[in-house]
């Protein structure tokens, strides 16, 4: 008879240590998870999992659920502290498994991201000694609405089909500088990079969507130079009427294809 378990099992992360990493001090995880553990898969890679209720993570209960924006983000913000945790360590590297990676047992985890380490000493290999930092520009919204520059009694309709032209004219020649500054961000940037992303654009909520998203894959010993660049960016975007952000360092999520997830 098939065995029905009330757990399954979660994993955060792959790590490539020498030794079992160190869990003294690791945080909590997923609300309801056991504390975070590390379990050998073979020679130097240990997984980091935690077993976890179906009656909160099962798929029929977790479904919903994924429409609760803050309990999402609660799950996601627990879940990245326990990868960070482990990519502190000292000469380990990680592989972060993506939000809600689990699996039945904890022979089916190892047996099943045990058929893909090939792939996953492949992605070790590409970002081992490098950390990501993520790059945000969007446009600095102006305090004015373009209305404010036309003349209150135009002496004509020409006079102000003329203004309101000019207005237009400005607006897209402040379009074109912040999109040109962020492109020559992303350039110089990269220049310290071993590897990048640029997200696509896409549609988001509100009037102001970033025009560059992108992230960077950069070495340890390029980091302090890397941070000069986007200092220099920081001014070069605010000059031409946008805002660059610069947050990390994080584990690398975007350098890591899909080698850990169910």
């Amino acid at each position: 008879m098939p065995t029905h378990t009330s757990t399954a099992v979660y994993l955060y992360c792959v790590v490539r240590a020498p030794r079992p990493p160190a869990v003294a001090r690791v945080p909590r995880g997923l609300p309801g998870a056991t504390r975070p553990a590390p379990h050998a898969l073979g020679k130097l890679l240990w997984l980091i999992t935690a077993d976890v209720p179906l009656d909160v993570y099962g798929a029929e209960v977790l479904e919903p659920r994924l429409r609760d924006l803050e309990w999402v983000s609660q799950a996601a913000i627990a879940h990245e502290a326990v990868v960070e945790h482990f990519a502190r360590a000292t000469g380990a590297v990680v592989i972060p498994a993506k939000l809600f990676t689990m699996f039945s047992s904890q022979k089916r985890a190892l047996d099943e991201i045990g058929d893909r380490r090939t792939s996953i000493e492949r992605a070790m290999k590409h970002i081992s000694g490098s950390e990501e930092w993520g790059v945000r520009v969007s446009r600095i919204r102006q305090t004015q609405p373009v209305q404010a520059g036309l003349p209150s009694r135009p002496a004509s309709g020409a006079a102000f089909l003329a203004a309101r032209k000019s207005a237009r004219d400005a607006s897209a020649s402040r379009r074109a500088a912040a999109g040109a500054a962020a492109d020559d961000a992303f350039v110089r940037l990269g220049r310290h990079a071993k590897d990048v992303r640029r997200r696509e654009a896409r549609q988001e909520p509100g009037a102001n969507p970033p025009i560059l998203e992108a992230a960077f894959l950069i070495p340890a010993r390029a980091r302090a130079r890397f941070k000069a660049e986007a200092r220099r960016q920081v001014a070069a975007c605010q000059a031409a009427g946008a805002e660059l952000t610069l947050t990390g360092p994080w584990p690398a999520y975007n350098f890591i294809g899909s080698e850990v997830s169910s």
